[in-house]
């Protein structure tokens, strides 16, 4: 099913690789990368937000949003697609990170991350929503420079991640409704 299309993304990978890569971006673009492993830095981020009344809002959609990505991709979609790392079926390509995870489609750090900004999206002022989609959107370029996602896999994970993100601002809003409603 993915020979085809894992053959032109290999390319893509393997084009980053050779013409992109950087001994000194390399160590830079791992922590950053690492920086997502389970969401952390977006579920640190959320439960900062908690703490101030006027983000308030925007933690708790995006903790929603978040607990949604994890269901769609490394509960669901991974285990249904199983689809191999790169390195694992590209010769030739060096990750600069290993994932534990064999499973790549979709990204699931890719998803996290625009789950988030997509979440705080609606709640943020405009300076702070850029930075957060700039963020996330560094986060998924970030799975192709270190070689463990083929594009496709970046691109499917951005998609789940808006989903979810709008998603969690779906339930933010019923939570606060049903809160609102009790007082």
């Amino acid at each position: 099913m993915w020979t085809a299309l894992s053959q032109f993304e290999g390319q893509l990978l393997l084009w980053i690789q050779e013409g992109l890569r950087q001994p000194w971006l390399d160590p830079i673009v791992a922590f950053y990368t690492r920086l997502g492993d389970h969401g952390l830095v977006w579920i640190a981020a959320c439960l900062l937000m908690l703490l101030w009344p006027k983000t308030r809002r925007a933690g708790w959609a995006g903790i929603f949003a978040l607990l949604l990505s994890l269901l769609c991709t490394n509960i669901l979609l991974k285990h249904i697609f199983t689809r191999p790392r790169p390195w694992l079926v590209l010769e030739g390509l060096l990750p600069v990170v290993v994932e534990r995870d064999p499973n790549s489609f979709p990204s699931g750090h890719s998803s996290a991350a625009l789950a988030s900004a997509a979440a705080w999206w609606r709640y943020l002022p405009k300076p702070w929503r850029r930075v957060g989609m700039a963020c996330g959107l560094l986060m998924a370029l970030s799975r192709l420079y270190v070689g463990v996602h083929f594009p496709s896999d970046v691109l499917c994970g951005i998609l789940v991640g808006l989903f979810c993100g709008w998603g969690g601002w779906q339930l933010e809003r019923l939570w606060e409704g049903k809160w609102n409603a009790g007082e």
